[in-house]
């Protein structure tokens, strides 16, 4: 057996030394300072943009600050959350905001779903519709809101004339109780359908193959197929799905501004739009600022209550 080759040398041209530099030496810069000279940038952009806004608010929410009255803000501590908790408006604009999340939500996931179920079990053409469906999703809420604005117009909008075509009288959809709310969820459902079709028709397509081959062989019908094999694979991603629409539903803000501005009276005032009033046409910047904690809590409980619900789902 041959001689171990020696780890260090004394002369240049002989095997590189293999020893640990000293305790004292230590490299310009190490693979953390560089970790933390990268992150540092998005990390303060993400503090000033969003944890210091959050902080300033749970601030302004226990005073009288008002941003159009000179003088410094006064402590009043609770008097803002109590007097929002008792408001029977607030409990208006949050039962307007509990009926247009769950229409909203619940059509979506029946039509996305059913949608994506179409889709997914044709072989040619499939690629064209998906895109096509999803062109409302990429559209801006304010360029849907005047597209569907214009269209739902009682005198000049393209819906009236075409049930004036069909001897149908026209539908004041905009500026009428009854229906104002109801043409919120339309418009709403006609640009986040596809985003329920997206997800669920990526989990379609994950549901393998052989479990329908074997449900074929014991003659199984489509519906035993779908009650036992697609719907139960699907679900889970079905639930995330739901949740993150009930999220950008009860925080809905735009199409409101542009289609009804919270009319006829106060019938479509969510409370995202009510927390606009009384911070930028009220000027009570406290009391929107309690208004804005208060919202943040609720998604919080209750998107943790629902996580647990997955999870539980999940382990069974």
């Amino acid at each position: 057996m041959s001689d171990p080759v020696p780890l260090t040398t004394d002369h240049p041209g002989q095997v590189a030394s293999a020893t640990p530099p000293a305790p004292g030496r230590s490299r310009r810069l190490s693979d953390r300072t560089l970790a933390v000279a990268f992150i540092s940038p998005a990390l303060l952009l993400l503090l000033a943009m969003s944890v210091f806004p959050l902080l300033w608010a749970l601030y302004l929410s226990f005073t009288d600050y008002s941003a159009t009255r000179g003088g410094p803000a006064h402590f009043v501590w609770f008097e803002n959350y109590t007097a929002i908790l008792a408001s029977a408006q607030v409990h208006l604009r949050a039962l307007t905001t509990l009926i247009y999340v769950v229409g909203a939500v619940v059509l979506q996931t029946v039509l996305g779903f059913a949608i994506a179920y179409l889709i997914s079990r044709r072989t040619r053409g499939r690629g064209v519709l998906t895109t096509l469906f999803l062109v409302p999703m990429m559209l801006s809420p304010v360029v849907v809101g005047l597209f569907w604005r214009f269209m739902l117009d009682a005198q000049f909008g393209v819906i009236n004339s075409m049930l004036g075509s069909l001897g149908l009288g026209q539908v004041e959809w905009l500026t009428r109780q009854r229906t104002a709310l109801i043409s919120l969820i339309v418009v709403d459902t006609w640009q986040w359908t596809p985003f329920i079709m997206l997800i669920a028709l990526a989990g379609l397509t994950a549901v393998p193959k052989y479990l329908y081959e074997a449900a074929s062989i014991d003659r199984a019908s489509e519906w035993f197929k779908f009650r036992t094999i697609t719907l139960p694979l699907v679900w889970p991603l079905l639930l995330i799905a739901v949740l993150f629409r009930a999220i950008e539903a009860f925080r809905l803000f735009d199409l409101v501004y542009i289609l009804t501005n919270g009319g006829p009276g106060v019938s479509t005032e969510t409370l995202s739009f009510h927390v606009y009033k009384v911070g930028f046409l009220g000027f009570n910047t406290g009391t929107a600022s309690a208004y804005g904690i208060l919202m943040v809590l609720v998604v919080i409980v209750l998107t943790q209550l629902y996580l647990r619900y997955l999870n539980k789902l999940k382990e069974d």
